[in-house]
């Protein structure tokens, strides 16, 4: 099963909205929110490494004319 990092970063944007309050656990509860959207957008937006095909390199011998 696949994770839906999209619909995560939209309960977790609506959970920073309901904490309004100005006091320290709601600061410290949002900073903590903030990382964790940010592993889900890193998460959401990572790549798999690629494989690098090497390009063929010519012999040694002398360059082919270029097509006019």
């Amino acid at each position: 099963m696949k994770s839906d990092f999209a619909a995560a970063h939209l309960h977790l944007d609506r959970a920073c909205h309901y904490l309004r309050g100005d006091d320290e656990v709601s600061r410290a509860a949002l900073a903590a929110l903030d990382l964790v959207i940010e592993a889900v957008a890193a998460a959401q937006y990572a790549r798999p490494t690629a494989d690098v095909v090497p390009f063929p390199r010519p012999s040694k011998g002398p360059l082919p004319p270029l097509a006019s």
